[in-house]
């Protein structure tokens, strides 16, 4: 008992074994292969062994193994991970030690008429040596998972996804002696696996028996290692864990793991960005390079969310030069140091902290760099906030855009893409009425110069919904209120948003840009709609906590402005298809320029008298479905 007692505690202190002592062990190895050897080719007679040089034999082949040993590396890898890639090695590293030893037999042989030792024998010798190396090395791998690891302590996961993905997530976990986990299942969608093993961990189907198999083997949590699963198939998948209270974690793409090697540090908890939206858009962006490389290109509102995805993605086809613009310091100062450490990037980063309102201030950054392409992403767009602060809404989102996009047709800029938001449409809010008017005001700027035949800039808007993880945006919000404890606060049960990846999202601003030719309106597919209560209960459920029992989740009401539904198309509107599938034009109604002109002059003065009731009114006098939600501004519709 003192002894098995003592041997573990050795086993415990050991981190690595020794490579002084691989190589002992290797050396004794090579010894009694060679010797079992002798003793097979001569029947165990052992006058026939000495008769035979059997001493020379054994220390020219321990010799010859040595040297193979050291060109291989094979004592360098450590003993408690071996796998395939160790076994390879010491076959080499064998079979280097045969053509070692036969060459010292030929050589001696030659000089003195005699083999050291029989050509029989090494060749037994390779054979034992190599299944004696590598099943030592597997033993002691063993030992020292027995005895490093507490089985009472770990807990039973499954892996989705039987391929080389899965098996190597499995080998892992296997191969470390410290993980708290032990695979107990697969789970599979294709039914020519289902009821195979692998290493012992029997292959379930994903579909029927899912639930089943793990209240049964009481998983806790499910490791999904294949990266070609549909986004409906993986909400399904995390749907069923979800009831069951079990844990979700994915395997990073092979691009993404470490020198293209995969760690257990590497598998992390499923996003919830993960979840939604609907299957990524994909775009050729080939034909984008020479419409914006060598290509002089300004960037308003370069340090939020979309204005530094635009600037990343833009400098990815050196333009000439970029001008960055935006109010906000600290970010700014990030997104360029961001781009300044990009090594191929060869163009000129120009940063210049500005107020898009400010027109002289506007008109000598244009005048001095002469932009080719504006990207207007320079906004207001907290919906409560800006329905407290109209007068900023109007100033920024309205009269900003204007002084832009005027001093563009003025300094001969070829094409000006302004970022919009599904909340323009048919707007309940100061802040997506604001955005609605820029919208017109561009395309009637637009058609204005088609019709005066004195057209020099093509004037494109893009719409589309909410981009996970912007400033501001629910997801962020919701992370914070988890981490403290909750409650997670949403408006109404029924509320739904549309969702998109920034960097998607950035990639069809970029396309619509060079598509358009001016006047449109281009639509982003948004997918389906998501129930922000079921994303705030996946939310929870992804942080590992439970709904009601760890953390709540409280109903505080719409905010101002706030729609119950959003929509990317007002009643008049239809679409036009694209060569992009995923990608619409809008056709919205005609307005007058000088009209609209007329009544965008009014806002300064209202703004000046701060008569933010006047100012509301005539944005509902511009825009006629602009109907305010939960709002101090709907007596003027209640009015009417």
């Amino acid at each position: 008992m003192i002894f098995f007692r003592t041997f573990s505690e050795l086993f415990n202190r050991l981190r690595v074994l020794p490579r002084w002592v691989i190589i002992l062990l290797d050396t004794g190895i090579l010894l009694v292969s060679v010797g079992i050897g002798y003793l097979i080719r001569f029947n165990a007679v052992w006058e026939d062994v000495v008769r035979n040089n059997v001493w020379l034999g054994c220390f020219m082949f321990v010799i010859s193994g040595l040297s193979a040993s050291l060109l291989t590396k094979s004592y360098a890898g450590i003993v408690r991970y071996t796998g395939l890639d160790d076994g390879i090695r010491i076959l080499y590293t064998c079979f280097l030690t045969l053509l070692f030893s036969s060459g010292a037999n030929l050589v001696y042989y030659y000089n003195y008429r005699v083999n050291i030792v029989p050509y029989s024998v090494v060749l037994i010798a390779f054979f034992i040596s190599f299944l004696l190396l590598f099943y030592y090395r597997l033993i002691v791998k063993s030992i020292f998972i027995f005895y490093r690891s507490e089985p009472s302590d770990r807990f039973n996961i499954a892996i989705f996804g039987a391929g080389s993905a899965g098996l190597l997530v499995k080998q892992i976990i296997d191969a470390n002696p410290l993980s708290e986990m032990k695979v107990v299942a697969f789970f599979e969608d294709d039914l020519r696996k289902v009821g195979k093993e692998i290493n012992g961990a029997k292959i379930f189907h994903a579909i029927s028996d899912i639930n089943a198999v793990i209240k049964d083997l009481r998983v806790r949590e499910l490791i999904i290692s294949t990266q070609n699963l549909s986004l409906e198939r993986k909400n399904e998948i995390v749907e069923s864990c979800f009831q069951e209270h079990v844990k979700v974690r994915t395997v990073p793409p092979v691009d993404k793991w470490v020198r293209g090697e995969l760690s257990l540090k590497q598998i992390k908890e499923i996003n919830i960005e993960d979840l939604l939206g609907r299957e990524s858009i994909t775009l050729d962006n080939n034909h984008l390079l020479p419409e914006l490389t060598g290509k002089r290109i300004l960037i308003t509102g370069a340090a939020g969310s979309i204005g530094s995805e635009i600037a990343r993605q833009v400098a990815s086809y050196h333009p000439q030069h970029l001008i960055l613009i935006d109010q906000a310091e600290t970010p700014l100062f990030e997104i360029e140091r961001e781009l300044g450490e990009i090594s191929h990037f060869e163009g000129e980063i120009h940063v210049f902290v500005a107020d898009v309102c400010n027109q002289k201030r506007m008109e000598n950054l244009l005048n001095e760099f002469k932009p080719e392409i504006i990207f207007h992403a320079a906004a207001y767009k907290h919906v409560p906030m800006m329905e407290s602060n109209p007068s900023e809404a109007v100033m920024t989102n309205i009269l900003g855009t204007r002084i832009l996009a005027d001093l563009a047709v003025k300094t001969g800029v070829s094409k000006f893409v302004m970022i919009s938001t599904d909340k323009a449409v048919n707007p309940t809010s100061v802040m997506g009425c604001s955005k609605r008017i820029a919208e017109i005001y561009v395309q009637t700027l637009n058609n204005y110069q088609l019709n005066s035949q004195h057209s020099t800039t093509a004037f494109v808007t893009t719409r589309f919904g909410n981009v996970l993880g912007s400033n501001g945006s629910v997801i962020p919000v919701f992370k914070k209120q988890i981490a403290s404890g909750g409650p997670v606060t949403v408006t109404h049960p029924d509320i739904t948003r549309y969702f998109m990846t920034i960097p998607e999202a950035c990639r069809l601003v970029l396309e619509a840009g060079v598509m358009g030719q001016g006047g449109e309106i281009f639509l982003f597919d948004m997918g389906k709609p998501v129930r922000i209560y079921d994303l705030a209960k996946k939310m929870i459920f992804l942080s590992g906590l439970e709904l009601k029992k760890d953390i709540d989740i409280v109903f505080t009401g719409l905010r101002e402005g706030e729609k119950l539904f959003e929509e990317l198309l007002n009643d008049r509107e239809n679409t036009i298809p694209t060569h992009h599938t995923m990608i619409l034009k809008a056709k919205t109604r005609a307005y007058d320029f000088d009209q609209i002109s007329n009544l965008i002059d009014l806002f300064e003065d209202l703004i000046a008298d701060r008569n933010e009731l006047k100012m509301v009114a005539l944005m509902k006098e511009i825009v006629p479905e602009f109907k305010s939600n939960y709002s101090r501004y709907k007596i003027l519709d209640d009015s009417i």
